[in-house]
């Protein structure tokens, strides 16, 4: 896939009208007494003002208050219902969770959209049609368990697992056990190697510190690995480099990207020594949208090159999610090829 350096101003324009056409057709939905959720419609009514009137563009969101991770935790599943949707049962995806209540998101279709647009992303050589795929990463109640294989179904493959609980690993590190969350990491590995040595298989989906593991116990290339879908926001421009030189041999493709369960997949540009391996990506638009403000001002935009916070809103049928607050941080990144907005930067914990 080829892409042009940057793209015309031409360009910027029109995906920033498409974005404020989509944003004003998810608000005319999440508000209207219909179509609508519980929360929203009860949120407008306590707010005092009609969203379907006054929300024009990206820049009139900042009507809206930051969406509280809480709301996710404390409130039941039905409030998130669009009225449109009354009836139909749902899947219920977690994030977090390590300690407490997980946050939960509930979806219909938009976890199958998100993973089926990011597949047009994907190089045929490295990814083949027909391909079969090995999920080395998270399973339990995520829906990046369901979503690789949705990808492999909808590329013609089927998907291998492993078993994998990081709550586990996360709660074994908090208490300083580091010789049984290494055993655990041994113990996964051991599952994925054995089904590369007895399954043909192409693509990988995996996590960097897991990818450096596999390579441990085999030659991931060798391995019939032809490209490699990770996930995982520490990745460092010494990780990158390192995984793509040394680990992958340059000769399979390592295909970053930034997803969560509240905003889908934000792909790459793909990683490069002119570059300094530095990762940045683009949100999915005009289905979620990230911005990267100031912390103690989160009304302001940072200027491009700068540090700050990533703010996500996410606009979808099914789920309205404006200016969340985001654990992460990255730089403002210019646009860039067929990605006509900003994009983050080497995103890493916030005030890590």
């Amino acid at each position: 896939m080829s892409f042009a350096l940057s793209p015309s101003s031409d360009a910027v324009e029109a995906a920033r009208a498409r974005l404020d056409e989509h944003l004003r057709e998810t608000i005319a939905w999440h508000f209207s007494p219909e179509t609508g959720c519980p929360f929203w419609l009860n949120w407008a009514r306590e707010a005092g003002w009609d969203p379907r009137e006054e929300v024009r563009s990206v820049d009139d969101l900042i009507r809206f208050p930051h969406f509280q991770d809480e709301w996710l935790r404390d409130l039941p599943n039905e409030v998130w219902v669009p009225r449109a949707y009354a009836g139909r049962p749902y899947y219920v995806f977690e994030t977090g969770g390590t300690t407490g209540m997980p946050k939960q998101r509930i979806s219909w279709e938009d976890h199958l959209r998100d993973y089926e647009e990011f597949s047009e992303t994907l190089s045929e050589e490295a990814f083949p049609r027909g391909g079969n795929w090995l999920m080395l990463g998270p399973t339990g109640p995520r829906r990046l368990r369901l979503c690789i294989e949705h990808l492999a179904h909808y590329r013609g493959g089927v998907c291998y697992h492993v078993d994998l609980d990081p709550r586990w690993v996360k709660r074994l590190i908090a208490e300083g056990d580091f010789a049984t969350a290494n055993r655990y990491k041994e113990h996964v590995i051991a599952q994925a190697v054995e089904i590369l040595k007895h399954r043909r298989i192409h693509c990988l989906f995996t996590t960097p510190k897991l990818l450096e593991a596999l390579d441990e116990k085999l030659n991931v290339p060798d391995a019939g690995i032809t490209g490699v879908f990770c996930g995982g926001t520490q990745m460092t421009p010494q990780m990158v480099r390192f995984l793509v030189e040394e680990v992958l041999e340059e000769r399979a493709q390592f295909v970053p990207t930034y997803g969560n369960t509240l905003m889908g997949l934000a792909c790459s540009k793909p990683p490069s020594a002119a570059d300094g391996w530095s990762i940045t990506y683009y949100a999915p638009q005009p289905r979620a949208v990230l911005r990267v403000v100031d912390p103690e001002r989160t009304d302001r935009t940072v200027d491009y090159g700068e540090w700050g916070r990533v703010e996500l809103t996410t606009l979808t049928r099914e789920f309205f999610m404006p200016r969340f607050l985001e654990r992460d941080e990255a730089i403002r990144r210019e646009p860039w090829g067929r990605f006509a907005w900003d994009g983050v930067g080497e995103v890493r914990p916030f005030r890590a």
